[in-house]
């Protein structure tokens, strides 16, 4: 739900406006509406962004960047060290002092490789083969060049270089213990200089974006607050020498929105944000999307023995006995994604890659309320598995639910001779559906759903080709219906069919599952030993691990694409709000 705000506009004498400034932070409760002119051009506003920039680079890194140029010129030079110690390797180890002394009296030493089946033995003495390119060494001997290319040998053999790389090593470590000292001495600084800066940034905006009256002896502040705030706010104002006045937002007005929901639903605000948030006419998405992702996210994994690996991995994270940054403060969000799996990956039959439902041991009273009791002998409705049909019906379902909140949503807010067509589609859709789902279930006759499917054909033409855009010539009216019927019968029917990726990933989980049970088992085979045990446990833990992380990251980007495009797209979800962020220390 989106909390209701009311629109301040203050007035206070400018030379106490510094005053009310301080009061207005300290009450810590208005979003105040900040102006774009004159932000860019402040040079001392720029100048501790920059610095804030500054600071949050070092706070990610975990260091200044000298301090990381330093270290990062050690790895290169231990890469570049080693990465020589290979190339010389073929030569053997070597004395440069005696190559030296032989160069001195007078034996010339030149090393080259060339193809081993063109080597010709006067050329001079082989040392090393690699495949087909052979490595020699002439000594004062004449050599095609055209064949062979010379070397250049490092002054180092390569077990030199190799001592050398475990000195450089050395450098790393005391680089790294440098970095350490550096953080354990400025982390603390540098976050409470981040603190004092963002409150600093906070002041210099909200006084940018005061107007002024009365030939600047006024000072004009705008602002939001919550309503249930507003109490305590105005009587803070009354003991201050400022003109007030709280009024109800109308559509221009950039209003904040501020997300008041309970603590399931709050979990899947995250989800909400990277979309967009809400505008404040708009409806709050989050309750829909988050029962529904939890849905889509369980069909998609599809197995309970994973949802409970789930769970243990969110209780990790949420205990933060498993820190992984990432899925930093997501421990929740995780364990309730976890628990959904486990129900809905029980109720298709998985567990760790084995069918349930047609293992013989599993007891026939558990499988009772499995989906596929749902079809018949074979587990099939209508000659399609269980799972795709009811795939599709979900997405039905949750498309039909959509256009509901857009009709009711886009009428409240625009009234209801602008959302005709709307509710006109609407009512031929859903009543379709319902007049099917009511024939096929016999509640209604034949000739009354004949008479039903009529009045709801009629009443849905009048809104889609008629009266879609009232006082407009009917004609044009006819004519934008018809497009919209084009754009409605392709789209809805496309937006239907993305749903089967429900059933499609769920379907390949499980059986890549049972695929690694399977090899597993063959590796233990009939007669299995210490062995074939340690080899049937690696191969199914590996193949499970990997199945559950490449089902997780299906399971996530999936579901969000139906939200994000199939759902919203036909809720007329807009999502370019602004957070709730009040003026406060």
């Amino acid at each position: 739900m989106i909390t209701k705000m009311k629109k301040y506009t203050f007035l206070v004498m400018t030379s106490a406006y510094e005053q009310f400034l301080a009061e207005l932070r300290e009450a810590g409760v208005v979003h105040v509406t900040l102006k774009s002119e004159g932000m860019a051009d402040n040079e001392q506003l720029q100048q501790s962004l920059a610095r804030v920039d500054e600071i949050n680079r070092i706070l990610k890194q975990g260091a200044p960047d000298q301090l990381l140029r330093e270290k990062a010129d050690v790895e290169a030079r231990i890469a570049a060290t080693r990465k020589e110690a290979e190339r010389m390797q073929v030569w053997g180890n070597f004395s440069s002092q005696r190559m030296q002394q032989l160069r001195e009296a007078g034996y010339e030493l030149r090393f080259f490789t060339c193809p081993k089946n063109a080597f010709r033995e006067e050329w001079g003495i082989p040392v090393a083969e690699t495949g087909s390119t052979l490595y020699f060494v002439s000594v004062n001997g004449e050599v095609d060049t055209d064949v062979c290319i010379e070397q250049t040998l490092n002054d180092k053999s390569s077990s030199e270089l190799l001592q050398d790389v475990k000195a450089q090593q050395g450098l790393l470590v005391a680089a790294d213990a440098r970095i350490e000292a550096w953080w354990n001495a400025n982390e603390k600084s540098l976050r409470n200089e981040l603190r004092q800066l963002q409150q600093q940034i906070d002041w210099q905006r909200v006084e940018l974006s005061t107007g002024t009256a009365a030939e600047g002896r006024l000072s004009l502040l705008e602002g939001f607050c919550p309503v249930e705030q507003c109490d305590a706010l105005n009587a803070r104002l009354e003991q201050l020498d400022c003109y007030y006045v709280a009024e109800d937002p109308v559509a221009e007005d950039k209003t904040p929105i501020k997300l008041r929901n309970n603590w399931f639903t709050r979990m899947f605000e995250v989800l909400t944000g990277m979309y967009g948030w809400p505008n404040y006419g708009e409806f709050d998405p989050t309750p829909i999307l988050g029962p529904f992702f939890l849905l889509f996210f369980a069909l998609c994994i599809g197995d309970a023995g994973y949802g409970l690996v789930l769970i243990l991995i969110g209780w990790l994270i949420y205990k933060d006995k498993l820190k992984i940054e990432m899925f930093s403060g997501l421990g929740p969000i995780i364990m309730a994604l976890g628990v959904g799996s486990a129900v809905v990956g029980y109720l298709m039959g998985g567990f760790f890659g084995i069918d349930l439902y047609a293992a013989s041991w599993f007891p026939e009273e558990a499988k009772a309320c499995m989906f596929k009791q749902l079809g018949d002998e074979t587990g099939k409705i209508a000659g399609y598995d269980v799972m795709m049909v009811l795939a599709l019906v979900i997405g039905v379902v949750h498309i039909c639910l959509a256009m509901t909140i857009k009709a009711v949503c886009f009428t409240r807010r625009f009234g209801f001779k602008a959302t005709v067509s709307t509710w006109g589609w609407l009512t031929l859709i859903l009543g379709s559906l319902i007049t099917g789902v009511l024939a096929m279930t016999s509640v209604l006759s034949q000739e009354a759903t004949q008479t039903v499917l009529i009045v709801i054909a009629a009443v849905s033409a009048l809104g889609i080709f008629i009266f879609n855009t009232p006082g407009r010539n009917p004609l044009i009216n006819i004519g934008a219906g018809l497009w919209d019927t084009y754009g409605m019968a392709t789209g809805i029917m496309g937006d239907v069919l993305s749903y089967i990726r429900l059933y499609a990933l769920g379907l390949a989980g499980g059986m890549l599952g049972m695929a690694f049970n399977q090899l597993g088992v063959m590796v233990l085979g009939e007669h299995p030993n210490v062995g074939t045990w340690i080899g049937f446990i690696l191969i199914v833990t590996f193949g499970h691990v990997l199945n559950l992380l490449m089902a997780c990251l299906g399971a996530f980007v999936h579901p969000l694409r139906l939200t994000f495009v199939e759902y919203f797209k036909n809720s007329g979800y807009e999502g370019s709000g602004k957070l709730y962020q009040p003026f406060k220390k």
